[in-house]
């Protein structure tokens, strides 16, 4: 039987004609190939909850405690019951009177509030029992005591009402409740959210370990002398960088020789401890493109042209020569195509492997500010920065080979195939934002 005849359904592709391209493989579909074979590594490890953040959370957190632990004021003023107040107000007046008869700072524990009487409190402050509102120190007259015997007494200003500006135990967490959940992946706020809750340490999945190498004869590293036909290898310093802000370890193998035996070498020493390897370059059909032929003898490979531009050519495959496997994806050549198509591919990928629950990014709506009258065939991924009207401005070049439009842009235009653009037309936006 066919391998085409035993696969499954999802994997049918009738045969191409001799001589034909195969036809070009929507994104969703590239996307759901590449989800089903990878699974999370299951490797976790715990992690000082400051230094946290970026990682994916491995086990849910719950709150040992209610937060607030209890009852406390949201203002600088004073402590009192509203029917006290109520019924000195209705004897008439300039404004009710009470003698202060405690002063409570964050960190005390008052007593009980004496009836008749008003407690200075402070922010954070423990609110005493029996006391069920807090008037800011703003609405409120402080009467000193002459002699400096008491406390002094309070003038209320301000309308008061039971409750106001009180924070009552567990308004933000309570005990048992789970606080973050298992595949959740930490920002900033998640973090201070653990912390209130006490947690000084979190269980993360381990970062996935990947190596990253490009292929070509012609790429130089920057502060090198360029020599004829050579340029600098930006795609390093970028897969780099958006591997670091997933989260992964990196191993650079740096630059490896356009040669079968070469590329064979680098892909058995990547494979010793990496979870994916990673190239640029190398992945059409070319003479001097080994990244497919070594592949197929280190293990398998899939070259997949996905209907999406740019970024057009992607390989993803594994290496299965050094016992184990290690899940292979390689990236076009020009710069622009292999940061788009890692932060549509490759990013999902490295988040499964981490667990995460979340792994397509969020798409604002958002009016353009621009004509675009080039329908293509593919779907298209333009670069475009965000203006002050919160509109889409379009950089003017959108070629794969201008990694100054990604250097400019604030997202991606996710442009369906075959569209065209009018201005104040409603375009799906990604944000580097969330999918960095």
């Amino acid at each position: 039987m066919s391998e085409a005849a035993s696969g499954p359904a999802s994997d049918a592709r009738p045969a191409p004609v001799a001589g034909a391209r195969a036809p070009m493989m929507p994104m969703e579909e590239a996307l759901e190939r590449l989800l089903s074979q990878v699974s999370a590594l299951g490797r976790t490890e715990s992690v000082t909850t400051p230094l946290a953040r970026g990682r994916v959370l491995a086990q849910d957190l719950v709150s040992p405690l209610d937060v607030p632990p209890y009852d406390n004021s949201a203002m600088d003023g004073y402590a009192m019951r509203a029917a006290d107040v109520a019924e000195l107000a209705a004897q008439g007046g300039e404004g009710a009177v009470l003698p202060v008869s405690q002063r409570v700072p964050a960190g005390s524990v008052p007593v009980a509030l004496q009836p008749g009487t008003a407690a200075r409190i402070f922010t954070g402050a423990t609110v005493p029992a029996g006391a069920d509102a807090v008037l800011m120190q703003e609405q409120c007259e402080a009467i000193a005591d002459p002699a400096g015997a008491s406390l002094g007494q309070v003038r209320i200003r301000g309308a008061l009402t039971p409750g106001l500006h009180i924070r009552r135990r567990g308004e933000d967490l309570r005990v048992g409740q789970t606080v973050l959940s298992a595949g959740s992946r930490l920002n900033a706020a998640s973090l201070g959210l653990a912390a209130t809750a006490g947690a000084a340490s979190l269980t993360v999945a381990a970062r996935p370990r990947v190596a990253l190498f490009s292929t070509g004869d012609e790429l130089v590293l920057p502060g090198q002398p360029l020599g004829p036909g050579q340029i600098y290898n930006s795609n390093r310093t970028t897969l780099h960088a958006l591997l670091l802000a997933m989260g992964c370890e990196v191993r650079d193998l740096g630059i490896v020789p356009d040669t079968l035996d070469a590329t064979r070498a680098a892909l058995r020493d990547a494979a010793k401890d990496a979870d994916l390897i990673l190239s640029s370059g190398g992945v059409s059909v070319g003479e001097e493109d080994h990244l497919k032929p070594a592949l197929e003898r280190e293990g398998r490979l899939d070259l997949w042209q996905i209907a999406i531009k740019p970024g057009k050519p992607l390989a993803f495959g594994e290496v299965t020569s050094v016992g184990g496997r290690t899940w292979f994806m390689g990236l076009p050549g020009n710069p622009v195509s292999s940061f788009v198509t890692f932060l549509l591919f490759v990013r999902p990928v490295l988040l499964r492997m981490q667990g995460a629950t979340q792994l397509a990014p969020r798409g604002f709506h958002l009016p353009a500010e621009f004509t675009w009258t080039k329908a293509d065939k593919r779907r298209e991924f333009l670069r475009a920065k965000l203006s002050d009207a919160g509109g889409l401005q379009l950089f003017g070049n959108q070629s794969s080979g201008v990694m100054s439009s990604a250097a400019w842009a604030d997202g991606l235009i996710d442009l369906p195939p075959g569209s065209t653009v009018e201005p104040g037309q409603l375009l799906r936006f990604l944000s580097f934002n969330d999918l960095f």
